[in-house]
């Protein structure tokens, strides 16, 4: 056992092209074929950690599942799995995690389960937890996953740092979300987050993606950490936990601005699939850099420009897509793309067609409303209204209704051209002093009426934490302007969480304020 422990220490420290030679060495050696024919002789005579250990060592070196010794180690450890420690349990949990699946394999992983659910009470290592909360992973029955949540909470006043990152590691691998574990751990990495590994924060953002656990402050504490010590990072690692960030819709402000400027003083570094992900990150979340912004914009299409000879139709129609999200438009690419589609070269399969068909109407109106000759319309008239409205936006309705005094001041579930939809539609006087009825307006259009769109948006149509809003709604909101409407964008969950008489002095402010007839056109 020791001699194999050690050859396994020593093999997985190895670079990964040294490990397939030394490997084979290892297999080839008359020493290691002796020791093995040994093994399989004195199975059932070892000591538990002697063959918990050795198969851990056997399985790790790379010996196949399907060998007679492998399966008559598997086999002992069944009949001696009432006599292992605890020890014993967590690196046999360990060693199967890492096998297929067989009939041996299986029925020793049901055993072993049975088995940690009547020691569980006895654990006090919260290294053993941890693994154990690894290994049985995501098809653990839900009651022994709370178990082992009960188990970690009673000792989670001794958690160390390590522990905190593991124990990321492996509620995400249970796939559970456990609060009174994740926020004491949350807590601890952000105390020591100037001594977390590069790859580890990769890891805890992942962990945090697979668990749906939003933590802004540690999410902060992340960004504050990589973007102090961003003249450390590579621009391909700042790339992945911009990814990382991306997928959790966090957006690490000045992060972003940072590495902009990265971009534009050295953008060769940008391959295709590189510059795929840092268009999808800064349009999903919305991103314009605060300085040199149509520099970086103009990097981006020239490194565009460079892939255009070996770019997939999909990957064209994404990059222009992400950019006309944020307002610019990257002619050559974008006559490419129009050339395919007139083509009909664009159609793909079933699963991937809606997805690609509403991007390229996406596109479209971008090229016409963020074209500079295309001017304001006096009137846009509606394709398309109802009275009727949907159960999350009744709150709404009725708070209008209180406020307005009549059903005829406002329009609901509007339907506009370029297939944009408003929830509520208000029209007011030059002065935007006073509300107009809907039908008088209608009658005798006037440029001068001020129309206002109100969109109740779900909170995941914003940034994490903020009233920012994300690259589709974003461009929504600057589309309404072009066509002549105020935008008031409303976190609907904050809305409907508002008492009645809050909810109307809410709209109120929100109507008769200045700021709703501002056009942010520095703000896409």
């Amino acid at each position: 056992t020791n001699s194999l422990t050690m050859a396994w220490r020593l093999f997985k420290n190895l670079s990964e092209e040294q490990q397939r030679y030394e490997k084979q060495l290892i297999f080839e050696h008359p020493a290691f074929v002796r020791l093995c024919q040994q093994l399989l002789r004195d199975a059932r005579r070892m000591t538990r950690g002697d063959l918990v250990f050795s198969l851990h060592a056997l399985v790790n070196l790379g010996v196949p599942q399907n060998t007679l010794l492998v399966q008559t180690l598997v086999r002992v450890c069944q009949e001696k799995l009432n006599q292992l420690d605890n020890r014993c349990i967590s690196v046999l949990a360990t060693t199967l995690a890492g096998m297929d699946k067989d009939k041996n394999v299986s029925a020793l992983q049901a055993g072993l389960q049975l088995l940690v659910e009547q020691r569980i009470s006895s654990i006090r290592d919260i290294f053993i937890l941890q693994n154990l909360m690894k290994c049985l992973g995501k098809d653990a029955p839900v009651f022994l996953k709370k178990k082992l949540e009960m188990a970690v909470v009673r000792e989670i006043d001794g958690l160390t740092f390590p522990n905190a990152l593991r124990m990321f590691l492996a509620l995400a691998a249970m796939n559970y979300c456990s609060l009174p574990i994740l926020n004491p751990c949350s807590k601890k990495i952000q105390e020591n987050v100037h001594d977390i590994p590069f790859r580890q924060l990769i890891l805890i953002l992942e962990a945090c993606h697979t668990l749906q656990y939003r933590n802004v402050k540690l999410f902060s504490a992340l960004a504050d950490y990589v973007n102090s010590t961003a003249y450390l990072w590579d621009k391909r690692q700042i790339i992945l936990f911009l990814s990382a960030c991306e997928t959790l819709a966090f957006q690490p402000t000045e992060l972003l601005d940072i590495f902009a400027e990265k971009v534009t003083e050295d953008p060769d570094f940008l391959n295709l699939k590189n510059l795929l992900i840092v268009l999808r990150v800064y349009s999903r979340l919305n991103h314009v850099p605060r300085v040199q912004k149509h520099l970086f914009f103009e990097t981006l299409h020239s490194c565009l420009n460079k892939c255009l000879p070996q770019i997939s139709n999909t990957e064209l129609l994404k990059a222009v897509y992400s950019l006309g999200i944020l307002g610019y438009l990257p002619h050559r690419a974008l006559d490419e793309l129009l050339q395919k589609d007139s083509k009909d070269e664009l159609t793909l399969s079933d699963d991937l067609k809606e997805q690609n068909t509403v991007m390229l109407h996406s596109v479209k109106t971008c090229m016409e409303l963020d074209s500079p000759s295309f001017t304001k319309p006096a009137f846009v008239l509606a394709e398309n209204f109802s009275s009727l409205v949907s159960l999350n936006l009744r709150k709404a309705q009725e708070a209008l209704i209180e406020l307005l005094g009549d059903e005829n001041m406002f329009r609901q579930n509007v339907q506009l051209p370029y297939r944009y939809h408003i929830d509520f539609e208000i029209r007011m006087d030059s002065d935007r002093k006073k509300v107009l009825p809907i039908a008088a307006t209608d009658d005798h259009p006037d440029s001068r009426v001020q129309r206002l769109a109100f969109l109740f948006a779900p909170v995941s149509a914003f940034c994490l934490g903020t009233t920012h809003p994300q690259g589709k709604l974003a461009m929504k909101k600057r589309h309404l302007n072009k066509l002549g409407y105020h935008v008031i964008l409303i976190q609907n969950k904050k809305f409907q969480e508002m008492k009645n008489e809050d909810a109307v002095e809410f709209l109120k402010r929100k109507i008769y304020s200045e700021d709703a007839f501002s056009f942010p056109e520095a703000t896409v």
